[in-house]
């Protein structure tokens, strides 16, 4: 098992990740602070209809703690609450965000701790791998759509049109976790040329095929919403991963 301690804050000080990690059910807080709530500032700032409002309101209901009791052990340390992290996973999707992108919007901006149910200003953000950990639970249980399955019929209810495209589970599924192994890849890769001396740099550049310096973090800009495409870019990756480990 790989487990991972993270630490978190003071409403959840820690967190365990990693298949198979014993973790408990975190809770959602009941009650926010009056002044440092975000639902003050929010409020005035998005329409009554906007996605923001409407998690806002609806969250307490659509993703109450006990809908994710089964993913989760009776004892162990406190999760992230689930609800927290499912409103997270839908304005990723709604947005195209990657993880990291995602967990960095609900640490910074306002109206992601408001659609979180009004959550204060200085509620604590937590690492990326923790929606990595939700997708493999939902995956792994007999509800794995649920949070797009209520999230649909809260969107179609509220009359947000393109609710269907933006908040079915197969896309955000395979295309994160498809950026999931491009960053993994192409990391690898980069950290291989880093440490490298000059002379293996030379060399291992010199099998590289594929159109990329491998000097700038982060994901290539790619359609991350097309298989084929998605699967190209794992091919080429894949490819200069393998003859880089041929030169080593």
């Amino acid at each position: 098992m790989l487990a991972i301690d993270v630490s978190l804050g003071e409403n959840y000080r820690h967190v365990i990740l990693g298949w198979g990690a014993v973790v408990t059910v975190g809770l959602a807080p009941r009650q926010a602070d009056l002044v440092k709530c975000t639902a003050s500032f929010v409020d005035r700032r998005v329409s009554e209809d906007s996605i923001w409002s409407v998690l806002h309101r609806e969250c307490h209901r659509l993703f109450p703690d006990e809908m994710f009791a089964d993913l989760f052990d009776a004892r162990g340390r406190r999760s992230v609450p689930p609800r927290i992290v499912a409103v997270v996973m839908v304005l990723q999707r709604l947005h195209g965000m990657s993880d990291r992108e995602a967990v960095e919007a609900f640490e910074f901006d306002a109206r992601w701790k408001y659609a979180c149910g009004g959550l204060d200003f200085d509620h604590p953000g937590f690492v990326h791998t923790v929606l990595v950990d939700m997708r493999g639970r939902l995956a792994r249980s007999d509800r794995p759509r649920r949070i797009f399955e209520v999230s649909l019929d809260a969107a179609r209810r509220a009359g947000i049109v393109s609710a269907r495209r933006v908040l079915d589970s197969t896309p955000i599924y395979d295309a994160v976790a498809t950026q999931d192994t491009v960053t993994m890849i192409r990391s690898a890769i980069r950290r291989l040329l880093a440490v490298a001396d000059p002379a293996l740099r030379v060399e291992l550049r010199s099998v590289l095929r594929r159109d990329d310096d491998y000097a700038s973090a982060g994901k290539p800009m790619w359609d991350w919403d097309e298989p084929a495409a998605r699967e190209a870019l794992v091919g080429e990756l894949a490819i200069d991963a393998l003859a880089c480990l041929e030169v080593v």
